[in-house]
Order: structure tokens, then sequence, then C-alpha cells
């Protein structure tokens, strides 16, 4: 086996098994095709922005947070430190049909970013954007988890902003 150091007519050079014959050109043009041998360009690699694995995989954890939420909101409304009177705009049903909905979709396109996927990043910029908003608005039935999602919206939206590696400004 050769290495990149010597390549593969050095390689048998030095094992002995070329013939004495071709073995005085080949040492004469052996350096420029050592050369042209070293400097073969690498094989570029698909490999993702960090930023995105982590907003891809943020989306998805907001996404079954917003599930979860959804669900409670369904089937135990008296869990929020509200009543539905005082939400800012609609009744718990709607607020855990709307949470469902928005988490299946964010899971959805979180999966997508974790592929690399355009569409997803644009979708995830748009849903971390509408869960901030709503969030917002669901602050008075669950003041310190809405802000935590909040933050962690602005994050998702930080992350699927940032640029690929590679790619021009």
């Amino acid at each position: 086996m050769s290495s990149p150091q010597t390549g593969p007519e050095s390689q048998a050079k030095a094992e002995g098994t070329m013939p004495e014959q071709t073995a005085v050109p080949e040492q004469a043009a052996a350096p420029a095709e050592q050369k042209q041998w070293a400097m073969a360009p690498a094989q570029p690699t698909g490999m993702m922005s960090g930023w995105l694995a982590f907003a891809g995989s943020l989306l998805a954890m907001i996404g079954i947070f917003n599930i979860i939420g959804g669900i409670t909101a369904l089937f135990r409304p008296t869990y929020y430190l509200v009543g539905t009177a005082q939400l800012l705009v609609f009744d718990f049903a709607a607020w855990g049909w709307f949470w469902l909905a928005l988490g299946v979709v964010q899971v959805a396109a979180g999966v997508g970013c974790l592929y690399g996927q355009m569409w997803a990043r644009m979708t995830g910029i748009a849903l971390a954007a509408l869960s901030a908003i709503a969030h917002l608005a669901f602050l008075a039935a669950f003041p310190l988890w809405s802000l935590v999602v909040i933050a962690l919206s602005v994050l998702v939206i930080y992350g699927l902003m940032v640029p690929q590696r590679g790619a021009a400004a």
C-alpha cells in the first residue's frame, strides 16, 4: 500500500518490484508525477452547519413541547394559572388545537432542517416567529414557560438564518 508522501511508484521502487529499465526514466518524472498526485483536490463533504443541526433539533423539541401544551389545554384547562375568561384571545380548547397543530408542523420542519432541506429552514423561521407571538398572547396563562419558549424561538430563528459553511456573502 502506498503512502501519501511516497506515491505508488516510489513504493514499488522501494519494494524492488519495478524492473530496472523502467526505474530510470520514471525517476526523472517521479517528482512531477508525485506533485500532481499529491495535489489532487479533496472530495467535498456534505457536512451540515452546526447551527442548522442545533436549530432543527430545538425546533423539533419546541414542537413536542407545544404538542404537550396543546393536549394539556384540551384535556386539563384547570392546569393553567388563569381561567378562560382571563386569556387575551380564544379559550383553552381553541389554544389546545392551535398548539397541537403548530407543534406537529414544527416537528416536521425540525426533522426537515436536520436533513438540510431549504423549505424546512424557511418554514421553521416562520413557525418560530408565530410560536413566539402566540406565546406572547398566551403569557397570562403560563408566564414562565411562555418566556422560555419565546427565548428558544429566537434562538431557532437565529440558528436557521446563520449562513451555511462556505456560503458567499
